[in-house]
């Protein structure tokens, strides 16, 4: 006789989406109702939920007990009931007690805003350190709210908000949390100093570090696999990537630089996200030249670019040298693609288009390479030559007793970097020789 096999079957997420408008939430800067929540459906069919209705409802001020006002749960419980509907997800954060007091209200798993994209983030990441943050980000949510958390704590069912660390993790109490919390802030501590290092390492041997940034789904993986050939995760969906990736680039000089692939902003992006993943942004924060992408075919670009803007505020990167990368632009029409500008230094493009690719490579090499500068090196110093290859253009060179004088094309930046390891050759060259040459 065959032994009984048993399935335990997870009920597909159904749901109603809510969104509360205030006069308070309305003068947020990069705030669009409709948008954030078309945004929200968006998030919610990333994250595998049916998307059954929307509701909105607009008050003077959030309702403490309910979040929205009393009569507008109640019509949200009939729309639930109209749609045998099991969850219903809102556009913005709601406290423990709300939690608990609508779940009692309604009988249906509460998720918001900020669970949603942390459930995604928990499906997307992949690496010991995505893993690593995102359950970070998880804990520190969960952490005040564990006092107002009622059904959420024991519908052990799987699906959206219980995906990441787990059942477990909903079952542990504050201090098992806390210590959880301290064990994680150690280990990204621990990958955070082997990410510094892989940093540094690449300044020493003064390889110019590139980061893609922009909202989500704009194109940054699209873009980097088609310019380096990476082997990543593409497709028209939020979040499609998660882990940050690295690449080589060879620019038409024929010098490398590193691209890498951030992950993308969005609106309302949770603080706690933001905190947990500074690790990863840092390679933005880190890089010699920012490329911002766009979405030029989205109606929201305007408040997009806002929102990408003020998180390199947060991470004080937005002082980094950039340049605007409006993607998409075969699928705009003529006036659209017309109406695509900004200030600063900006490309029109489509990541498909290989005469595209090949203006965005001349372009960071215009930007990375800086002036000419001569430099007299002693010839038996062949790791210093060969560090002024590898930083910059060499133009000319040529032998002046048993010296060697190089023309290089070279970046500002970069000539700073250079200076560490050619003052003292060049002060004793300028003492000895008096020589009129620039040095570090």
């Amino acid at each position: 006789m065959k032994p009984t096999t048993h399935t335990i079957s997870i009920e597909q997420p159904r749901a109603v989406l809510v969104s509360l408008i205030t006069p308070q939430i309305k003068r947020q800067e990069t705030y669009a109702p409709d948008y954030s929540l078309a945004e929200l459906v968006s998030l919610a069919e990333t994250a595998g939920v049916e998307v059954l209705a929307t509701l909105t409802q607009n008050k003077e001020n959030i309702d403490s007990k309910w979040f929205v006002g009393k009569g507008k749960a109640e019509e949200l419980k009939q729309l639930l009931e109209e749609h045998d509907a099991n969850t219903a997800i809102f556009d913005q954060e709601l406290s423990g007690a709300q939690v608990r007091n609508l779940e009692q209200f309604l009988d249906v798993k509460i998720i918001d805003r900020t669970q949603l994209i942390l459930d995604i983030f928990a499906q997307r990441a992949k690496t010991r350190e995505g893993i690593i943050q995102v359950e970070l980000a998880q804990l520190s949510y969960l952490l005040p709210r564990l006092a107002g958390q009622g059904k959420n704590l024991s519908r052990l069912g799987g699906g959206i908000g219980t995906r990441g660390p787990g059942e477990t993790k909903l079952e542990t109490d504050r201090r098992h949390i806390r210590d959880r919390i301290s064990e994680l802030k150690q280990q990204l501590q621990e990958v955070m100093r082997h990410r510094t290092l892989h940093r540094e390492r690449r300044k020493k041997t003064g390889v110019f570090q590139v980061a893609l940034v922009g909202y989500t789904n704009a194109g940054k993986s699209t873009l980097l696999r088609q310019m380096t050939q990476a082997d990543v995760y593409v497709e028209n969906q939020l979040f499609a990537t998660l882990d940050p990736t690295s690449r080589t680039l060879e620019l038409p000089s024929g010098k490398d630089v590193v691209l890498t692939d951030t992950v993308g902003f969005i609106q309302n992006l949770p603080h706690d996200l933001v905190a947990a993943f500074r690790a990863t942004l840092e390679e933005a924060c880190e890089a010699d030249l920012i490329l911002h992408v766009v979405d030029g075919s989205s109606d929201m670009m305007p408040t997009q670019m806002k929102v990408v803007s003020q998180v390199l505020r947060d991470l004080e990167a937005h002082q980094t040298e950039q340049i605007t990368l409006f993607n998409k632009v075969d699928l705009c029409t003529p006036e659209q693609r017309e109406m695509l500008t900004t200030e600063g230094e900006f490309l029109r493009i489509s990541a498909y288009r290989e005469e595209d690719l090949d203006r965005i490579r001349e372009l960071i090499e215009s930007r990375l390479m800086g002036d000419c500068k001569t430099f007299r090196i002693p010839a038996e110093k062949g790791d210093v030559i060969s560090l002024l290859y590898r930083v910059g253009e060499v133009l000319e060179n040529e032998v002046d007793g048993n010296d060697m004088l190089f023309q290089v094309r070279v970046n500002n930046k970069e000539y700073d970097k250079l200076g560490y390891m050619l003052a003292a050759y060049a002060s004793e060259q300028a003492l000895h020789k008096g020589e009129n040459s620039e040095h570090v």
